[in-house]
Formats: C-alpha cells, structure tokens, sequence
C-alpha cells in the first residue's frame, strides 16, 4: 500500500505528465487498460488517492473521455471494496460498532438508492471510506452499484475537468471551490427528497 499511495501525489503525477502523453501517443488501448486497472486496485485497496487519480485521468483522456475511465475504475473498485468489507469484516465490526451502524441501517430502509447518491453527490467523506463503511451495512449491492455509478459523476466529472489543466494545480482545494460544494450540496439534498417525503407521508 506504502509505494503506491506515495506516487498518489499532485507533484508525482505532474512531474510524470509529460512522459505518460507520449506514451498514450503511441499505446492508447494498453494506457486506457493500465489507467483503469491501477483506479480498480486503489479502490479496491482501500488506497487514498482517488482524487488525484481522477485529475491524471482527466489530464490523460479529456473530460469527456477520462470520466468514463474513471466512472469504470471507481465503480468496480468500489464494488470490491464493499463486498470485501462485507464479507471479511462484517461480523466483526457490526458487532464492534452496532450503534453507529444501526444509524446508517435506519437511513437505508428508507431509500438505498436514495442515501447512497446523497452520501456520493456530497464529497464530504473519504472515497475509500465510504465504500468501507456501506460495506458493514445492510445496504443491497444493486443499490450500491447503481447509486455509487450515478451520484459520482458529477463529481468525477468537475474533476477530469480540471484535470485538463493539471500542470497549472496547485492544490486539490482549489477545485472543490465553495460554489461547487454548493451545487453538489443541492444534488444531494434533492436525491433525499423522495425519502423525506415518504417520511412525511407516514406522520399522522
């Protein structure tokens, strides 16, 4: 985990920008495949640097195009992740931390599809963690494919964006400006619209 998550830096990935264009210039099947089998075992490690993953993807293949390398990498890595937590640690760690699990349960019986966009749409959490986290729940898997796929788009895609421009970066927090946050903020909340609304159905 230790040598990978060191190349997982902005200046890493900058100083090696210019060298990873050549050779997309003459390999762009096997970079494709590379770029996308590096994002699957990050995620799926639980490796911090999935953002800086994302900007290499958008400086590599465009908006456009990086978004779905990413949007393949992320969810399958994700996917991993999550049936690895729940299906090695799960046992242990419900019982570990019943109560804190028992507020993520609540929130899902409600609306899976619906809490796993929020929680995707806000970048508030650790990719990695989350993946982990939904893992210990008894969030259905289709759920949390489809949810993941489509609450991180958006997200992915402001920071292939960005990405275009990656050798002008100079820190992560310069993208998630407070307007983005906002708008992201706003895509959460209404992906939490049909759950407050059955809510409120049920009150007397």
């Amino acid at each position: 985990h230790y040598d990978l998550h060191t190349y997982l830096t902005l200046s890493k990935i900058q100083s090696v920008q210019a060298d990873l264009a050549i050779f997309k210039a003459g390999h762009p099947v096997l970079i494709s495949l590379l770029y996308i089998l590096i994002y699957i075992a990050t995620a799926a490690l639980s490796i911090p640097g999935a953002t800086i993953l994302t900007l290499l993807g958008g400086a590599l293949f465009g908006a456009v195009l990086g978004t779905f390398h990413i949007a393949i990498g992320a969810t399958i890595g994700a996917t991993l992740a999550f049936l690895s937590a729940r299906f090695i640690f799960r046992d242990d760690q419900e019982s570990k931390y019943a109560d804190k699990l028992a507020t993520f349960n609540q929130g899902i019986e409600k609306g899976a599809l619906n809490y796993v966009l929020f929680i995707r749409l806000i970048p508030l959490f650790p990719f990695f963690l989350v993946n982990i986290v939904l893992g210990l729940t008894r969030l259905p898997i289709g759920a949390f494919i489809i949810g993941s796929l489509v609450g991180m788009l958006p997200v992915i895609f402001v920071f292939a964006n960005a990405g275009r421009q990656l050798s002008t970066i100079t820190s992560t927090k310069d993208i998630a400006s407070p307007q983005v946050l906002v708008a992201f903020a706003i895509l959460g909340i209404v992906a939490l619209i049909p759950i407050l609304y059955k809510k409120w159905k049920k009150q007397p």
